[in-house]
């Protein structure tokens, strides 16, 4: 697959066969998507990957944690957009579409819930990539570099038939990854990644989420 038709067909997965992904293809997926750019050559990723027995202590652990309650903890703040914005607006047309697909109506709040739980089990995929930098880097100085690898990763799953969805939900409660894949506290937790073979019958993994057209987001200058 080349490069263009990867990018125009990865899409969030949300739904995943069991089918277990081998480890030696993982290992090349990273080996691979470690050629990303990052500032300087500084590479600040790194990598902790999940899956059998301590994905599954993982998944129940957080969902424990979202059904007590207790408010999450992220170590990267994503999700903040102003309720008036675009980009809000955006959120709230793709929420839409997923529940439509997923035939859950705006006022039934058990299925909403069980929606909400899935990403907190990363959608129930077969392993996970957690993204983490070092505390010694400022906040936002990697989050370009980061963003860098984890759109190459996304990408080069392709290749092997393989779907993705970059969330901030599996990583919502870093108490239970340090505790559960060890990930210590000289770390920055900041992103997972799900990974796995797609179920195409899953009804979210349908679904064709639309782009603002580049002319509409772009200025040109000294092209005439």
């Amino acid at each position: 697959m080349d490069v263009i038709a990867a990018v125009k067909k990865r899409k969030s997965i949300r739904g995943y066969k069991p089918d277990p992904v081998p480890r030696e293809v993982l290992e090349e997926i990273l080996e691979l998507a470690s050629r990303a750019p990052s500032a300087m050559n500084t590479q600040p990723w790194e990598f902790t990957v999940l899956s059998g027995n301590v994905l599954a202590d993982v998944r129940r652990s957080n969902v424990e944690l979202l059904n007590s309650g207790a408010p999450p903890s992220p170590e990267c703040v994503v999700v903040n957009w102003p309720v008036e914005s675009i980009y809000r607006q955006r959120q709230v047309n793709l929420a839409k579409q997923l529940f439509q697909l997923m035939d859950i109506p705006r006022e039934d709040k058990e299925k909403r819930a069980s929606w909400l739980e899935r990403g907190f089990r990363y959608f129930d995929a077969p392993a996970v990539i957690i993204v983490c930098v070092d505390r010694c880097l400022s906040e936002s100085g990697p989050l370009l570099d980061i963003g860098a690898v984890v759109q190459t990763i996304c990408l080069i799953a392709l290749h092997f038939g393989l779907g993705t969805c970059i969330e901030d939900q599996g990583v919502a409660y870093p108490e239970v990854l340090r505790k559960h894949a060890r990930i210590p506290d000289s770390k920055r937790i900041i992103a997972a990644i799900a990974i796995g073979h797609p179920d195409w019958d899953f009804p979210a993994n349908k679904l064709e989420t639309e782009r603002e057209p580049a002319q509409n987001i772009t200025a040109w200058l000294g092209f005439d």
